[in-house]
């Protein structure tokens, strides 16, 4: 299993071992996300940073959509099946996008993809829908589930 996080507030005025946290992620700006893997450590990570970021469980539509649509190699080129295909062992960008969520594959596993997917602002008329909140009264922030998915659908 992988997770998708999306990075909500800024670290301005931060504690430093928070914004740390959120730099070992890469989530350096606002609108910003990564694919990360289910381990301990990195839920350790989410857990430290939760009021400034919203994170969920990524499906293989989601990741791929994400690949797709979003990420870029070094140089902004856009990431295409025929990268995928020439250096690892998945021939497209949906077998690639199945092997990172069932946890076979990482994102760095393509040399020279960038692993941060750089998203538009929400759009809609909910935005964030409050980023001082935790989700669960409203907000934007903390752990979301399979609801992850319709925020990025808004942000690609």
């Amino acid at each position: 299993m992988a997770f998708v996080v999306v990075r909500a507030r800024s670290d301005v005025g931060v504690e430093r071992s928070i914004k740390e946290t959120m730099h070992y992620m890469n989530l350096t700006r606002v609108n910003h996300a990564v694919i990360i893997p289910d381990n301990p450590q990195y839920r350790g990570m989410l857990q430290k940073a939760k009021d400034y970021i919203t994170w969920g469980e990524a499906d293989a539509s989601l990741v791929e959509r994400m690949l797709a649509e979003r990420g870029r190699m070094v140089g902004d080129a856009p990431l295409t099946d025929a990268i995928v295909a020439e250096h690892t062992a998945h021939g497209s960008i949906a077998d690639f996008a199945q092997a990172i969520v069932a946890g076979e594959a990482k994102v760095k596993d393509v040399p020279n993809l960038k692993r941060v997917f750089r998203l538009h602002p929400p759009r809609g008329t909910k935005g964030w829908g409050g980023i001082k909140r935790s989700y669960v009264v409203g907000g934007a922030l903390g752990s979301r589930g399979n609801d992850i998915g319709a925020l990025v659908d808004r942000m690609i």
